[in-house]
């Protein structure tokens, strides 16, 4: 059904729009009308849902919806928290203003090289950022419902509606307005504390009829990246039993990840600034049990689709070898490599300009370089490779080039500490 479609161009006889329901007045059948006709543009329509505020519930969302755009689904991104939206600013179109299209809103586009992002927000609705929005049930049900009715989608593979924690009016009003929604996605951390409202959370899927498609442990464990000792930071496994008692899928566990919050304030979600991370090889495999409900999360390989078909890697150069400091190197030695067949197809040596602040991550980016691989680099830095969207690999050590990227390859780079964080 295209765009220009309504429910009376629909042939199938088993949709819920075709006739009034009982005692329904007119206004009320064309209103729900008017949301089905939307809704059936598409395919699958899933709900974020967390019992406890603090687990990286939009944080999941967002990574979740920005995997499937880059595994080349037409994905929308619908954002009901609103008192406190944080999609806009984990995206970084938190300036945007929302446009209209004659009667209906325009969401905001994000492109991606294999498929694209349709997002709405209460943040692109505010006339400042940092007005507060104080609203009671029934007036939050309404624009809801408007999101769902009066906003552009178009036609979609999946809807990822990114909800407030608990069980309150957002929840319950989008599960109503959304009648055959695929099911919840629960985002969950390992400590008993955040596991007890997810329980909450399981049952109110239960009593409004919404499926679990699974629950997602947040936050589950941290490998330092210096010294690689493994600390369960929030204890371990909370999520997983919980599952596993409620009898409920256990979609997987997301590791505490330094870099998350680097991405995030930067607005370049883990699956697209560090796709080769562990976190993002999570995500990746937590989407497939979307594309795939057959499979399970844990015994798959990340999504080859997160991977760039051409990458570029670039190797800071001193005398021959990778430079420990990238900012102190003689040349940069730039590869083409075909990530499908990890091979090196080409190999530039450049010389960078001269080290100030910003001009080589700038300069890395405008050559298309999309990874650098160096022995020390500082914090600040790394968040200015991370605005250029090139994913930085930190702790190598001083070899060759060509030996470094091949390692890289394989997964046999050894990376230690890092010389120059500050």
């Amino acid at each position: 059904m295209t765009s220009e479609n309504k429910c009376s161009d629909c042939n199938d006889p088993n949709c819920g729009a075709m006739g009034k329901r009982p005692g329904e007045k007119e206004a009320e059948f064309l209103e729900r009308q008017a949301l089905s006709s939307r809704m059936c543009q598409i395919k699958h329509k899933v709900i974020v849902l967390s019992g406890k505020g603090g687990v990286g519930k939009s944080t999941v969302a967002v990574n979740l919806s920005v995997a499937l755009a880059m595994a080349g689904k037409r994905v929308g991104l619908l954002d009901i928290d609103i008192h406190g939206p944080s999609v806009p600013k984990l995206l970084h179109i938190e300036d945007t203003q929302a446009s209209s299209n004659g009667s209906a809103l325009s969401p905001v586009r994000v492109e991606y090289p294999t498929g694209m992002l349709n997002v709405m927000s209460i943040g692109f609705l505010l006339r400042k950022r940092d007005d507060a929005v104080i609203w009671r049930g029934p007036r939050k049900h309404g624009l809801i419902k408007q999101f769902l009715t009066n906003v552009d989608w178009g036609e979609l593979d999946y809807l990822v509606v990114d909800s407030p924690p608990g069980t309150g009016d957002e929840p319950l009003s989008i599960v109503q307005l959304i009648e055959n929604a695929d099911g919840a996605v629960i985002v969950t951390t390992p400590q008993e504390l955040a596991v007890q409202d997810v329980r909450r959370c399981v049952v109110f899927c239960r009593q409004l009829d919404l499926p679990v498609l699974g629950v997602i442990e947040n936050m589950s464990g941290f490998t330092c990246p210096k010294c690689g000792e493994h600390t369960d930071i929030f204890g371990a496994g909370g999520g997983r039993a919980m599952a596993h008692e409620m009898g409920i899928p256990y979609m997987g566990n997301i590791p505490v990840d330094a870099d998350v919050v680097t991405s995030g304030d930067s607005g370049k979600p883990m699956v697209e600034a560090h796709p080769y991370s562990e976190t993002a090889k999570a995500f990746g495999r937590i989407v497939r049990t979307l594309l795939d409900p057959e499979l399970k999360a844990e015994e798959n390989k990340p999504l080859i689709m997160m991977e760039r078909q051409t990458m570029k890697i670039a190797i800071p150069v001193t005398q021959g070898n990778l430079s420990l400091h990238f900012g102190h190197c003689e040349q940069f030695a730039l590869f083409e490599v075909d990530s499908e067949s990890k091979t090196i197809r080409d190999r530039q040596d450049l010389t960078p300009p001269n080290h100030e602040p910003g001009a080589l991550p700038r300069w890395l980016g405008e050559q298309g370089a999309n990874v650098i691989i160096t022995g020390g680099m500082g914090t600040r830095a790394q968040s200015l490779f991370t605005q250029n969207n090139i994913t930085v690999i930190i702790g190598a050590p001083s070899e060759e080039p060509e030996q470094i990227v091949n390692a890289y390859l394989d997964g046999r780079l050894k990376t230690g500490t890092n010389i120059c964080d500050h």
